[in-house]
């Protein structure tokens, strides 16, 4: 007789790229991330072709999260760099430790003073060894195409739109050869590509050729009926009556002629408030108490 163990199913393989557009999805909505077929395909392209994904929409709809869950799916380290005005360089890819260095070279100073002769040598190889791995500091980008890396990473730039229009040329070497050059040092390359998700709120256009290297998706408010499938999936236990009125009103405040409209994070947050509240509906006195779980303007 053949051994049992051979009738067993080898263990699902979580790590590896999804199979299909419908294994994508599944596999997103086990991590309970509920996520459309346009989205799902995206991804799924994203993976299978090793391109940058770019997300732009709405605040609130996700985008952030698709990319902690594709980090939780694949079992890889998740590297966030949250972009803001005046980011550079330096604090998105890599700076030297000035503060090191120039303790090093007195350290030098002082040791070439006590031995006496042989300065010169000791300058050249300090010369050389200043500017080495040891006194790099890596930031995101840098730490996402480490060599080094045992397994590749997912690199969340996260709300692009809120850098400075220049730092978009900063990623085009990034994006494009999953390199970064750094004149002392030479051209440091993946191994392994990680998996790029990038994120913005359109406050303002990002660059033409950062896109034009990215599979591009705008992420939108969900309808109902996905709504109310990411509720229950977010808020497991909330009684359905109460997930329906919910549901209903901010898919109604969405119609109106609002500041900014509430996104499914502001959804998921007040049905928490709700239930912390012990409500079991939805009545307009604890609509009008609550609603600044949901509009953050007057």
């Amino acid at each position: 007789a053949p051994d049992a163990a051979s009738f067993i199913e080898p263990p699902v393989n979580t790590s590896a790229i999804p199979a299909s557009i419908a294994d994508t999805q599944d596999r997103l909505l086990a991590q309970d991330y509920v996520a459309d077929r346009q989205l799902a395909t995206c991804v799924h392209l994203a993976l299978k072709l090793q391109r940058p994904l770019f997300l732009e929409g709405e605040p609130g709809t996700g985008k952030t999260e698709i990319a902690r869950t594709l980090a939780t799916m694949l079992g890889r380290p998740l590297i966030r760099l949250q972009c803001y005005e005046g980011l550079d360089l330096a604090g998105a890819a890599y700076e030297w430790n000035y503060g090191r260095q120039m303790m090093e070279i007195r350290l030098a100073e002082v040791t070439a003073d006590k031995s006496g002769g042989g300065a010169k040598e000791s300058r050249d190889a300090l010369a050389n060894e200043l500017f080495s791995e040891r006194f790099l500091t890596k930031r995101a980008l840098l730490q996402a195409i480490d060599p080094a890396n045992a397994v590749p990473p997912v690199l969340l730039i996260d709300e692009l739109d809120r850098a400075d229009e220049p730092f978009d040329a900063f990623l085009l070497e990034v994006l494009a050869e999953f390199q970064i050059t750094i004149p002392e040092l030479g051209t440091v390359k993946a191994v392994q590509p990680p998996i790029v998700v990038l994120t913005s709120n359109r406050t303002r256009e990002i660059h033409d050729a950062v896109k034009r290297r990215c599979l591009y998706h705008w992420v939108g408010f969900p309808d109902a009926a996905r709504e109310a499938q990411i509720l229950a999936r977010r808020v497991p236990g909330a009684p359905a009556a109460l997930a329906a009125q919910v549901v209903a009103f901010v898919q109604g405040l969405r119609a109106l002629e609002l500041y900014k409209r509430p996104g499914i994070a502001e959804t998921i947050e007040w049905m928490r408030a709700l239930l912390a509240l012990d409500a079991t509906a939805l009545d307009a006195r604890t609509a009008d108490e609550t609603l600044g779980v949901l509009l953050k303007y007057q």
